[in-house]
């Protein structure tokens, strides 16, 4: 048996075999799976539902939680350690680690295809796609406030993990055989080739790093203070506006990269709102 495991004398008593602290389910006592053991399944069924998004807890913390000694919690998120799951910074702290999804820019990207490129499994919650007016974004278009355009919003997960909110706007005139697309795991460009025929050639993206609202804490799972990307891009078909988006992508998860040599140049504007 690994370190923690039979009744651990410094661990508070179950009650009918089973320990519940702040709502947390975890220790069975006569169970032959050693404390240690229990606790780091249960670290790791919470990691993966985003709880921890705030900040890991301290020792004394998880040992107030699960009823345990301190030795044991150790133990618990050394395991978590070794495996790569965290990372403990002296006078900061233990972080959940999560993988960076890079995307390079100055050319027509997909965020599916940079995910399943990684390996990493992609799904999208829609949450809407119907034909919509917005005076707003048909004037973005230059088109008639009641032109209709086709709505499509989803949150897009990686390995279940909510990364980013998605929008886009497209003239309903090009795009309505969209509505009958089912967008849970396939791209947006994708379908719009295969069902009308165009995809944007050309466009201009502005990325802003900003704090999430409160609507994007809830979507995305996140905590207040950590930054997001918001996207904002334009996408074209010769001289014709086809795409109005706007994305929220989680920082943590996500990071642009540009390249550049001696004989070509990528260039960046540097805006700042009033």
């Amino acid at each position: 048996m690994g370190p923690g495991a039979g009744h651990d004398g410094g661990d508070v008593a179950a009650q009918a075999g089973h320990t519940y602290i702040s709502s947390v389910p975890v220790i069975d006592r006569h169970s032959p799976l050693p404390l240690w053991a229990q606790v780091l399944d249960d670290l790791r069924r919470r990691i993966e539902a985003g709880e921890f998004a705030e900040g890991f807890p301290t020792d004394v913390e998880l040992v107030e939680q699960y009823g345990v000694s301190r030795h044991t919690a150790r133990e618990a998120v050394r395991r978590l350690q070794d495996d790569g799951v965290v990372t403990r910074e002296r006078g900061r702290g233990t972080f959940v680690t999560t993988p960076t999804i890079e995307q390079g820019t100055g050319a027509i990207y997909s965020l599916f295809r940079s995910l399943e490129s990684m390996g990493i499994e992609q799904r999208s919650d829609v949450l809407d796609l119907s034909e919509v007016t917005d005076p707003a974004v048909a004037e973005r278009f230059g088109l008639p406030p009641d032109t209709p355009f086709v709505h499509l919003e989803r949150v897009r997960c990686a390995d279940d993990v909510p990364l980013a909110h998605d929008e886009a706007w497209l003239p309903a005139s090009l795009a309505r055989p969209l509505l009958d697309a089912d967008f849970t795991r396939t791209a947006l460009y994708d379908e719009l080739h295969r069902r009308c025929g165009v995809r944007p050639l050309t466009g201009t993206e502005r990325i802003s790093a900003e704090l999430p609202t409160d609507e994007d804490r809830r979507r995305l799972r996140i905590g207040a203070r950590q930054p997001v990307f918001r996207i904002r891009r334009e996408g074209h078909h010769g001289e014709r506006m086809i795409e109005w988006r706007e994305t929220v992508v989680r920082g943590d998860r996500y990071s642009f990269v540009a390249g550049w040599s001696p004989t070509s140049a990528y260039g960046t504007t540097l805006t700042a709102d009033d």
